[in-house]
């Protein structure tokens, strides 16, 4: 950044840097020159859109096709972080084509919010060939990804899907898998143990979760019936909004002594446990980001079910290019498998060096 606050272009051109953040050339313009008249808004889109070109620059092919991938996702910061990272890491080995992403990324679950970043998408002259989306499964968001598919720009949903959307392909974990996992793991751990399960959701509106709660409730009770599992939802994932959920569910049940977290968080619900004075005999999460590996490590977390999220995008990028005929076969669902991770398997590029 130079000193005064406005982004650089380097080597990008102006054209690529208006399709990357969504303005017109004449606004990036102005951004670029430093001119009058220009909102803060622009500068940080046209600056965020430079950072994203920078990172995907080794991308770039002389003579290949190039396609922009367009990630709407809904998710807290440290998920949708990682997300980026594994795309941005998996798009230099897309083949046959050149693939550049934009990113609309928000922590709160907004029906309305994704429909307007939907039909945003390929317009004012903003070029998409695919989207990548992660949001509520809710009829306006449905409606707007059949819009796009109406206009050729495929799909493509991640790790939750969206009902009715048209979508050409679900990438993600087998959440009805992950569910019942979740559920043979802890009815194994508590077993000859009194107590009850603290079921932690992000959000019953993404269907995802609701397909992983829903066969852990139903595995639990078909392997250890009579033990109450108790639902808290709706706090976004958020640490702050699902810490004091938390804690209101350990007041309201006493006998709460293990916990499936469906839709993260776990660092607030380890801290609620403890200030209430409360030990959790068990506690299964999902996804290695930062926080669920540092807590793995410190016995706080029993287990994670982890998919690969790089396979995830590798995956995502194939069905686009499948749909765009640039690789043979259609567009495909590929539900991830699940892989239970504790302190003494993590994957060996997240151990210390």
């Amino acid at each position: 950044m130079p000193r005064s606050g406005r982004p650089t272009a380097r080597s990008h051109r102006l054209r690529d840097i208006a399709e990357q953040s969504g303005l017109s050339q004449a606004t990036v313009d102005r951004v670029l020159h430093r001119r009058a008249g220009v909102s803060a808004r622009a500068v940080r889109a046209v600056e965020q859109a430079v950072l994203d070109l920078d990172r995907q620059q080794t991308q770039l092919r002389l003579g290949a096709r190039t396609l922009v991938l367009d990630v709407v996702m809904q998710a807290p910061a440290r998920f949708s972080g990682a997300v980026r990272e594994a795309l941005e890491a998996e798009l230099p080995a897309a083949r046959p084509a050149v693939v550049r992403a934009r990113f609309d990324l928000r922590e709160s679950a907004d029906p309305a919010a994704a429909v307007a970043a939907l039909d945003a998408v390929g317009t004012r002259g903003r070029t998409s060939h695919g989207v990548l989306l992660k949001a509520p499964d809710h009829p306006d968001v449905a409606a707007a990804a059949r819009r796009l598919r109406a206009r050729g720009i495929p799909v493509v949903t991640l790790v939750t899907d969206v009902r009715d959307s048209q979508r050409v392909a679900y990438i993600g974990l087998d959440n009805a898998a992950a569910g019942a996992t979740a559920a043979y793991l802890l009815s194994r751990w508590l077993e000859g143990r009194e107590g009850d399960v603290l079921l932690t959701l992000s959000r019953s509106a993404f269907f995802g979760e609701r397909e992983r709660a829903e066969a852990f409730e139903q595995t639990l009770d078909r392997l250890d019936p009579g033990r109450d599992v108790h639902v808290v939802a709706d706090s976004d994932g958020l640490d702050e909004a699902l810490g004091a959920l938390v804690t209101e569910a350990l007041a309201r049940h006493p006998a709460a002594c293990a916990v499936y977290s469906v839709g993260g968080g776990n660092r607030a619900t380890v801290a609620a446990f403890r200030a209430a004075g409360r030990r959790c005999a068990a506690f299964v999460g999902h996804d290695l980001d930062q926080d669920n590996v540092e807590l793995l490590r410190a016995g706080a977390l029993s287990a994670v079910l982890h998919h690969d999220l790089n396979a995830d995008m590798r995956r995502a990028i194939r069905q686009v290019l499948r749909h765009h005929r640039l690789l043979p076969g259609a567009p495909t669902s590929v539900p991830a498998n699940v892989e239970v991770v504790t302190p003494y398997n993590l994957p060996a590029r997240l151990l210390p060096d």
